[in-house]
């Protein structure tokens, strides 16, 4: 006996509703798992309010100073003669005493320069020989009572200037030509010498180059940088809101960045009474002498920050600052209430912060639980 096929498509149907109605009752029951878990989270996480608890610990109060390393001392060296560089003796980063030579000048003087140079003496050499001439008559007449006393001095007096001048002439063009000359026991020359005992930082010039000379008229060539490396100190800036919390003598704690395991110690030495403006800021320049390395290597010019010590509080009791609000010139935290998840507000007195930290003087005790401030949710209208 054969099913008819009707009856074949009403069993096929009815098996589909089934495994349809067994699909959605499973995602009905997923859905519902679903959101009994979240109510369950939602209402632990009301219930669990996140706290912190007051610990023992030290609070250090800084004022931040941004700047380089430097030199305390440091020579900028230049010629008081004109010429071109011809020897150079010393290179950046050599050791050099006072007195080393450095670099030496080769004069070079115009053709007019030069010419006047040799007229001069010429010229001179000619009122010498003809003073000279004068004075050996008036030394004859003298002998013989026939010329006084003042007129035989004054003779004598013109012919010394003479040949002070004849003297200044010659060694003028001698140091022209030759660029050394020795004047008595001094040997004036155009080697220029170190000034002091030192590292040479920076050359500024070459070999050819000209040097214009150091007078009352004009600054001169810079020729090099010279500076006492062990002598070193911090200049740097410090924010208007800050200068007024710091005074000379307090210790520092200066960063560098490229050497960021250094542990570098100064002390502040000067505070600018004169502000300045940087980056539409009013700063203050400051000195910090640099009075401990711990055997790091500094270098002229490396940039730093220190952190200039206004106070320092250790085994006090502190919290989190941003558990604390402040109104009305009072100081406020929150800790749990009677009723599970309530909260309630107590006042405190704070004292010293760092900005992360703030310490507590009065109204709470230690390992007692303050309460973090709520999320605040925010809404957004579409």
């Amino acid at each position: 006996m054969t099913i008819p096929n009707p009856t074949i498509k009403t069993i096929l149907n009815m098996f589909k509703k089934v495994i349809l109605a067994i699909i959605i009752l499973g995602v009905l029951a997923f859905g519902a798992k679903w959101y009994l878990d979240s109510s369950n989270a939602e209402s632990s996480e009301l219930t669990e309010i996140p706290s912190v608890t007051v610990t023992e610990g030290s609070i250090v109060s800084k004022a931040l100073a941004t700047g380089t390393i430097e030199p305390r001392h440091e020579i900028q060296v230049k010629s008081k003669i004109s010429g071109v560089v011809q020897e150079l003796y010393a290179e950046p980063g050599t050791y050099v005493r006072k007195g080393d030579p450095l670099l030496e000048i080769r004069p070079d003087p115009t053709p007019l320069e030069l010419a006047e140079a040799k007229r001069n003496m010429e010229l001179t050499e000619i009122v010498l020989v003809n003073l000279e001439t004068e004075w050996n008559r008036a030394k004859s007449l003298k002998e013989r009572n026939l010329i006084s006393d003042h007129d035989f001095e004054a003779i004598q007096q013109r012919l010394n200037d003479a040949k002070v001048r004849h003297q200044l002439n010659k060694e003028r063009l001698e140091l022209l030509e030759s660029g050394r000359v020795k004047i008595g026991d001094s040997l004036i020359e155009s080697v220029i010498r170190a000034p002091i005992s030192g590292y040479v930082l920076e050359r500024m010039v070459e070999i050819g180059d000209p040097i214009v000379p150091l007078t009352s008229f004009q600054a001169g060539t810079p020729l090099m940088i010279l500076a006492e490396m062990e002598d070193l100190i911090f200049k740097g800036t410090v924010d208007e809101i800050d200068v007024g919390k710091i005074k000379e003598g307090m210790s520092a704690e200066i960063k560098i960045g490229a050497l960021p395991d250094a542990k570098i110690k100064g002390e502040l030495r000067l505070i600018s009474l004169k502000s300045q403006k940087q980056d539409n800021s009013t700063v203050f320049p400051i000195e910090i002498l640099i009075t401990e390395t711990e055997g790091a290597t500094l270098r002229a010019g490396y940039s730093a920050n220190a952190d200039i010590i206004i106070e320092r509080r250790s085994d006090i009791l502190i919290i989190p600052e941003r558990v604390v609000t402040y109104r009305d010139g009072a100081s406020y935290i929150e800790i749990k209430g009677s009723e599970p998840g309530s909260r309630l507000e107590k006042e405190i007195s704070t004292g010293l912060s760092d900005a992360i930290h703030v310490e507590i003087k009065e109204g709470l005790s230690k390992d007692e639980e303050v309460l973090e401030k709520p999320l605040q949710r925010l809404s957004v209208d579409i």
